[in-house]
């Protein structure tokens, strides 16, 4: 009877374990599924600052991969509120992590699992609920998310998707970078 008590934990043991395995893989799979959705999907071309050479087209910064707009670094104003006069609908800082349009200054936030700064403090439904109301932290009083955030075309991803995503986001290096608030228009500096 010990031995067949015994034999029974062992199989039970291994069914665990081969469970485990399973979640592991999907886990695993779920990472990898959101690194080429957010790849595919363009993220890093405005949450991951650019090393800016001369003569270079601008490389990814991979140490302060999707850490969005720098914190020490200055923002582009909307030069006129008529964009005829100046030939431009928006502006743009040289690492496009920063945009000035008529609605103001948006910048690329932290996506990393800062605690303080990045999504770190943020659960997969918060995350989802943001990209579906295109509102902050997906609260229906929330502040918009602002352009170029192209929402329109993320918004309709999979349950399924926007989870792979929000696995991906969670398995990056947390990179703490405060991010400014967005700056309305009607509070940008007046131009000279």
């Amino acid at each position: 009877m010990a031995h067949h008590l015994r034999a029974l934990a062992v199989v039970s043991f291994l069914v665990a374990i081969v469970g485990a395995l399973g979640a592991c893989e999907k886990k695993v799979d779920a990472v990898k599924r959101g690194e080429y959705l957010v790849r595919f999907g363009g993220c890093n071309d405005c949450h991951t600052p650019k090393i800016l050479k001369p003569g270079a087209p601008p490389a990814l910064d991979t140490a302060r991969l999707l850490s969005g707009h720098p914190e020490n670094l200055g923002y582009p104003t909307f030069m006129s509120q008529d964009p005829k006069e100046v030939n431009a609908p928006v502006f743009t800082t040289p690492m496009l992590t920063a945009w000035a349009g008529p609605w103001g200054v948006s910048f690329a936030a932290n996506l990393t699992p800062d605690k303080e700064t990045g999504l770190g403090e943020w659960s997969e439904e918060t995350f989802i609920s943001a990209i579906r109301t295109g509102k902050h932290q997906g609260q229906p009083n929330g502040r918009d998310i602002l352009p170029p955030m192209p929402l329109q075309d993320y918004k309709d991803a999979t349950d399924e998707d926007l989870k792979a995503v929000w696995a991906y986001l969670r398995s990056i290096p947390a990179v703490k970078n405060q991010v400014p608030t967005p700056i309305p228009a009607s509070a940008q500096p007046p131009q000279q």
